[in-house]
């Protein structure tokens, strides 16, 4: 069994990592090696800001506990609000923006396969696929 409390064992560790501009701070509960499958996390998105993502070797899903945003399909050009008891999945690898809006946004993630718990975005949005 795996027990973690993220004021204890997660925030001021090197499993909160923050983006190389300012925009988030993701709390990373669940690694690969954790041996689950997935990775599970917190993120907070900064109000006011844009992140390119696109993971191109990760699926994720997000759902949205606190504040407010919206995510954009950079294929379609189709937006979604985001806030409190929203959902989203990339089933597609979908290249987006996520931008935050009024206030800090605290998403929980899960991702698949899982991250090795380091990683930042790279100059296209993309986690590197890590052994």
């Amino acid at each position: 069994m795996i027990v973690r409390d993220i004021n204890k064992d997660i925030i001021g560790t090197e499993k909160e990592v923050h983006a190389k501009e300012g925009q988030w701070t993701s709390r990373r509960m669940l690694l690969k090696d954790d041996d689950m499958g997935f990775s599970f996390h917190e993120t907070i998105i900064k109000a006011n800001t844009k992140t390119h993502i696109h993971y191109q070797n990760h699926l994720e899903a997000v759902y949205c506990v606190a504040g407010n945003g919206k995510i954009e399909d950079l294929a379609t050009g189709e937006t979604h609000d985001i806030y409190d008891g929203v959902m989203y999945a990339l089933n597609n690898h979908d290249d987006h923006n996520l931008y935050g809006g009024s206030e800090d946004m605290r998403l929980i993630c899960v991702f698949n396969p899982p991250i090795k718990g380091t990683e930042n975005h790279d100059e296209n949005g993309v986690y590197p696929l890590e052994d």
